[in-house]
Formats: C-alpha cells, structure tokens, sequence
C-alpha cells in the first residue's frame, strides 16, 4: 500500500490515496501505522476517496482506530495532495466529512499548494447536538468539576465536539498527560471531547494546547483553533479574526458573523512517501 506521511503545523496523518488503494479494516490499519515505534508514527490515518456530494470525501481515524468526524489540518493537506499529486487542477474544491461538506481555497506557489483556505461552516453552540450535558441550551463559560478542580469552559462543535477552557497560566507549563484524559472522558460528554487549554494574549492572539480524544496531545488541531476563536469572541475576549498559537505553529481564524461562518487558513506539507507492508 502505497502511502504519503503529510502534516499541518505538526499535526501529522498518513494519507491514502482511495482512488488507487483498498483498505479492508481501515480502524485496525490507523493504529498499527500511527505506532511511532512499530510503525509509521501519525496521530491517525486519513483515506481520501471518490465522494458522490462533493469533489472528494475524507474519511479519517484517530491514532486509537475510532473514527474521526472532522480534522481541520487534516482537510488542508488532503487539499494540497489532491492538487500536488495531480488528481485536481482546480484551485477551489471542497470535501465530503462526517462533519458536512467543506469548501476550500488553495494558493499555489510554483505549481505547489502553500496554503489554504477552508470554510469550516457554522460553529455548533447547541449543547444536544455537541453533545455535552448542561443545564442550558448552549455551554458558554460554565463550570466543569474534573478530579476535584473547577473550571470554566465553552462547548463547541466545528463537525467535531470541543471543550474550551481558560487558564491564567503558561500553557507550555500545564500537565497535560494527566488532566486531559479526564476530560475527555468525563462523564458530561457522551461521546468524549476534545480539550483546548487558552491563554489569552491579546485582542487578536490567543496561545493554546490540546487534548485530542482518541489520539491524545496534539502538535495542532485546526478544528480545535476554530472552536477556540470562536470561544474567545463569544466571550469578549478578542475581536473576530485571532491568530492562535500552537506548538506547531499559527493558523489565521476569521468568524464571520453576518454568514455565521469561521474561516481557517494554515499551511500543509508532505513529510514523504512511503510503502506500508505487512
């Protein structure tokens, strides 16, 4: 099975090219190939494959084999293969996920794509269809219990479900590897979650780490960035466009209210090629 290691500031998936490749047990496939011992080392695997609703369809796995509804640096560089690897010469395409269809923008440089664009769509605040168990119905700055410390977090969905909490201290500095697995499977969120730690910096930069469910801490989560900007404006933190910073770098987030759309836009590399044999 041939193969192509990409990343998005960090954020590293093996791809597939569905159009050549057949993948029988796709879950049993991302976790032996995520193994960054035994195997190819990825926090998970990306198929992408022909779609009937859209140019082409993303189907993703975390590093644990449990399906994936959306990955936002994820879908930047099924962009950037899809052009590189010559299956579009289009420069605006868009890609069929669990999360809805999503529609994106590529800038080439040199025949190559540098950046993109994605419509993430509507920011999902409805506390049901996050889901996350609270007494309202949207979870704006409310308080969570977890292993006996209380924190205030805003619940957001950009197609998957993300839990944003604020502290006053380093991000760089917080034990990540032991409170992340408790949110994530804390019993307010049925279907785990995905946590993002925030520092605010100033009206237009925020600063954040994150706990992915099913893959644990992340260089970057692209949809994580979306829900933190959205978080941040919801609550008068930052003004509309943020830039957010993570470990593996910047991505740009514009929430456009009057569409009620956020726009992400961050880069996308191929790390190599390569050959999975069993």
């Amino acid at each position: 099975m041939k193969f192509t290691k990409m990343q998005g500031l960090g954020n590293d998936y093996v791809y597939v090219n569905c159009f050549r490749e057949k993948i029988e047990n796709p879950s049993e496939l991302a976790v032996k190939i995520s193994d960054r011992h035994f195997g190819v080392g990825s926090d998970g695997l990306i198929m992408i494959k022909p779609s009937a609703r859209a140019d082409f369809e993303m189907e993703m796995y975390n590093a644990d084999g449990s399906r994936g509804e959306m990955c936002g640096n994820g879908i930047r560089c099924v962009a950037k293969y899809v052009y590189d690897y010559g299956l579009t010469d289009k420069t605006q395409i868009s890609v069929e996920t669990l999360g809805g269809i999503k529609y994106l923008d590529l800038t080439v440089e040199n025949g190559k794509v540098k950046l993109v664009k994605v419509d993430m769509g509507k920011p999902e605040l409805e506390s049901a269809r996050i889901p996350v168990v609270a007494e309202g119905d949207k979870a704006v700055n409310v308080p969570i219990l977890v292993d006996g410390q209380e924190y205030y977090m805003t619940c957001v969905s950009m197609g998957n479900p993300h839990a944003v909490v604020y502290v006053d201290c380093d991000v760089k500095k917080l034990p990540l590897e032991v409170i992340g697995p408790k949110f994530e499977n804390h019993e307010r969120f049925p279907n785990r979650i995905n946590t993002e730690f925030v520092r605010v910096l100033d009206r237009n930069t925020v600063e954040m780490r994150v706990w992915e469910r099913g893959s644990g801490e992340t260089l970057a989560c692209g949809t994580g960035a979306c829900a933190v900007a959205v978080s941040c404006i919801l609550n008068g933190l930052t003004e509309d466009e943020v830039t957010v910073k993570l470990l593996g770098g910047d991505l740009q987030i514009k929430w456009d209210r009057g569409k009620d759309k956020v726009y992400m836009t961050g880069p996308a590399e191929v790390v190599f090629d390569g050959e999975w044999k069993e």
